[in-house]
């Protein structure tokens, strides 16, 4: 894919697995969250793990995915209170601030919209600090629909004004991306380093990033291929 900036004019950003490492995520939900549950309920870790594992894919594709009020009530735990005991682990992805002064550098309308929880988005921001880089953040919960349904782009209009053929999206998930793709955005760019524990991948369906250095043109050309 070739890119010349000067053809965007907004930038539509996700955050877990894109802009901040997923190894703080998956920890959290496969290890910390059976532990503790495992430990409340007197339960084998590994019945625990699969049992809970279960219920996490009962709602996948849903806003209840991330809802950590649904999950505190489901699980009997204090979720953003268990946040909170490994948030050490949240971190921001190599070059995601170059890539964000680039934006803001350059003008662009720069929006980070999430399927995370508002609870979720509070404390990734006072831990990363990268909430002054975007012109707004714009939650799944408050659109009303997952990234992964087919109304969410259109839906989104009613909160970020903006052109599809002008529109670069960067997302770690496929799925997240095909629905973007229905909805006519132009620029879908997938990240494929989305933890730093595991190998990167490769989409077979969209241009491909491990860093988002690879998006910044290395002269005043403005354009970059990928």
């Amino acid at each position: 894919m070739q890119i010349n900036w000067h053809d965007i004019d907004t930038v539509l950003l996700d955050m877990d697995g894109t802009l901040l490492d997923r190894h703080f995520d998956d920890h959290f939900w496969l290890e910390h969250v059976p532990a503790r549950w495992a430990a409340l309920n007197n339960a084998d870790p590994e019945f625990a793990r699969r049992h809970l594992y279960a219920m996490f894919r009962s709602q996948e594709n849903t806003l209840n995915w991330t809802d950590l009020d649904y999950w505190s009530e489901r699980l009997k735990l204090d979720i953003p209170l268990l946040k909170k005991e490994v948030e050490h682990l949240i971190a921001v992805h190599p070059f995601v601030i170059e890539f964000l002064q680039f934006l803001k550098q350059h003008r662009k309308s720069v929006w980070l919209v999430t399927n995370a929880h508002s609870k979720t988005l509070d404390l990734k921001m006072k831990k990363t600090l990268i909430g002054p880089y975007f012109d707004g953040i714009i939650s799944a919960h408050q659109v009303g629909l997952p990234k992964e349904d087919n109304g969410f782009w259109y839906a989104l209009q009613n909160f970020i004004p903006y052109d599809p053929h002008r529109t670069m999206l960067g997302e770690d998930s496929e799925a997240n991306l095909i629905t973007a793709a229905g909805y006519a955005i132009k620029y879908l760019i997938y990240v494929g380093r989305h933890s730093s524990t595991a190998a990167p991948l490769a989409s077979q369906n969209f241009a491909t990033i491990h860093y988002f250095s690879q998006l910044i043109p290395p002269t005043a050309d403005m354009t970059v291929m990928i």
